[in-house]
């Protein structure tokens, strides 16, 4: 059965679910074209079949979410071993959940031996590296168990970014999450040599 989780305050939203019926699970087909009969929204499904859509977002968090995107993008271009993804990228994890970090990083080598027609898609990859900026509608809960179920999917190492607090929860296989207060650095290091996130713009 496909249930529908909306973190917007703002209704209506063009969503349709008509042609399920009230047991139906939506298939990755319909999952598919929901997604592009929504191109304003960003939509997850999580691995039970709920279908997430968030609003588009705010002005402030989408300048810092690009501070972060900037900082990983322009490390990428000097490192050379993998490619950096947006907030706009999806991926469908081995539990079947499609997810859409704010940002993502994958080695080139496994994004390469994707086909044409998956890398077109919600690719079915991991990433190796995430990053998920808490927005004000964000309940860091849900962004933890969000974390931990990219960990338990096989990402290296992800970020969780709570301004609010200005923490920075660290999370890495095989290990439990380190939590930052108030860094004025992230250093990524082993699984990403070289990368170090610098927080004043980011906060």
């Amino acid at each position: 059965m496909t249930s529908l989780v909306i973190q917007s305050e703002q209704m209506p939203l063009p969503i349709d679910l008509s042609s399920l019926t009230a047991t139906e699970q939506m298939s990755d087909r319909q999952f598919y074209d929901f997604c592009l009969s929504n191109p304003e929204l960003r939509i997850e499904r999580s691995a039970s079949g709920t279908i997430i859509v968030m609003p588009p977002a705010f002005s402030d968090n989408g300048n810092r979410n690009f501070k972060i995107a900037q900082q990983v993008g322009n490390w990428a271009d000097q490192d050379g071993t993998g490619e950096t993804f947006d907030s706009s990228s999806g991926f469908t994890l081995p539990n079947g959940a499609m997810r859409v970090p704010d940002v993502a990083w994958i080695l080139k080598a496994r994004w390469n031996a994707l086909r044409p027609e998956e890398q077109a898609s919600f690719a079915p990859i991991v990433p190796d590296f995430v990053v998920e900026l808490r927005s004000s509608s964000d309940r860091l809960a849900d962004l933890q168990e969000k974390m931990e179920e990219y960990r338990a999917n096989g990402v290296r190492m992800g970020l969780l970014v709570d301004r609010k607090s200005r923490q920075v929860w660290i999370y890495r296989l095989n290990s439990d999450p380190e939590i930052l207060d108030q860094p004025e650095t992230v250093i990524c290091e082993p699984e990403m040599p070289g990368l170090v996130l610098r927080m004043a713009n980011i906060w």
